[in-house]
């Protein structure tokens, strides 16, 4: 658009899930609720706007086998753009996707580093692999190389044992997640099971990603400290493939991992009625496709999470934890515009109209 070209964007603008708007304006890529003087070339958006979504669990720059190429990277973040993913915190890469930040065309992303796991407990070619003494040295590494985020691998299976167990011991969570908070980032935690929540929430974990082995005991444990959970419900489906492909040689496992998917809604359910906050992540990358940020919605709404609160964890309130405007004056103008409601039926998140990035209609 020229200097003086308008974007409008005229219907339902929802500004919060009770604040609506009949109008926005985009100039020079940035929201506005007046009118401006003298406006020509403008360009008319109708329909249902919400802020551009975020996938709180996304993995820009990681394949099956760890790193991908540039092209595949910029590939699976068009993808997330497409489906209306236009804020990612990506939970975890070993690319370096920095390039992405100079490209007004890809979604914002808001790095944690790579992920730092224990030696041989976790997927090969993902995460520095090191032993407890140096988790502080490498939460720090992490901590300055990414955007206030660091993550940890808190659970894995163990060989020995045929079974997930937690990987860290206290007291090398507690110094450091405390020289991550010192550094001013926050930290989260790849956990499957039950075993690795305590020492790390007593330890000052700040979120927890998947969370399956929440159990009724540890809920309020996590309410007393504020951690949030990112379940990854999409991802959680893929459970039984996975459990029927360890059967014969790690049925103990095989068996623990089919008990948290049968139990997953409830999990998530249970979390959220006790307060805990709930965000959205599909844990794109590795293993699952990009895209699938409307399919998580509709899973948080499958397990009982009301559909304002459900579309709350993609938008306003996500946007809030991560520290990112969503639709205020002034505001970077990330939006998606819908032909219908996305409160009264979430599914229409699956078929956005209209992506406008940093101002520009991208789809």
């Amino acid at each position: 658009m020229s200097d003086h070209a308008v974007l409008h964007v005229k219907g339902r603008i929802l500004v919060g899930p009770e604040e609506v708007r009949d109008d926005l304006w985009i100039v020079d890529g940035r929201i506005s609720y007046d009118r401006p003087a003298g406006a020509r070339d403008i360009r008319t958006v109708v329909g249902w706007a919400l802020p551009g979504l975020v996938d709180a669990h996304c993995h820009v720059g990681l394949g099956p086998h760890g790193p991908v190429p540039q092209d595949v990277a910029e590939k699976q973040a068009l993808t997330d753009r497409e489906a209306g993913t236009l804020l990612i915190r990506d939970a975890g890469s070993p690319s370096d996707t920095r390039w992405i930040d100079d490209r007004e065309d890809l979604p914002k992303i808001i790095r944690a580093g790579r992920h730092i796991a224990r030696t041989r407990r976790y997927i090969r070619g993902y995460a520095h692999e090191i032993e407890p003494d140096d988790l502080v040295a490498y939460v720090a590494q992490e901590a300055r190389r990414g955007d206030g985020w660091v993550k940890l691998v808190g659970d894995w299976i163990d060989r020995e044992l045929g079974d997930l167990s937690a990987v860290w011991p206290r007291d090398a969570l507690d110094a450091a997640i405390a020289e991550a908070h010192r550094l001013g980032a926050r930290v989260t935690a790849h956990c499957f099971s039950a075993d690795s929540l305590p020492d790390l929430v007593g330890a000052g974990i700040d979120c927890v990603e998947h969370a399956t082995g929440l159990t009724e005991e540890l809920i309020p444990l996590f309410v007393e400290h504020g951690v949030a959970i990112v379940p990854t419900l999409v991802n959680i489906a893929t459970f039984p493939q996975l459990a029927a492909g360890g059967e014969g040689k790690f049925p103990r496992w095989s068996a623990h991992m089919r008990r948290l998917h049968e139990r997953r809604y409830d999990t998530v359910r249970s979390a959220y009625d006790a307060g805990i906050p709930v965000y959205v992540g599909t844990d794109a990358g590795g293993t699952l496709p990009h895209g699938l940020v409307a399919a998580e919605v509709a899973e948080l709404v499958t397990a009982g999470i009301p559909p304002v609160e459900a579309l709350a964890a993609t938008t306003w309130k996500a946007r809030t934890w991560l520290g990112r405007p969503g639709l205020e004056e002034g505001a970077p103008a990330d939006l998606v515009v819908y032909a219908s409601d996305p409160r009264a039926d979430v599914r229409v998140l699956a078929d956005p109209q209209r992506v406008v990035l940093n101002g520009r209609v991208t789809a």
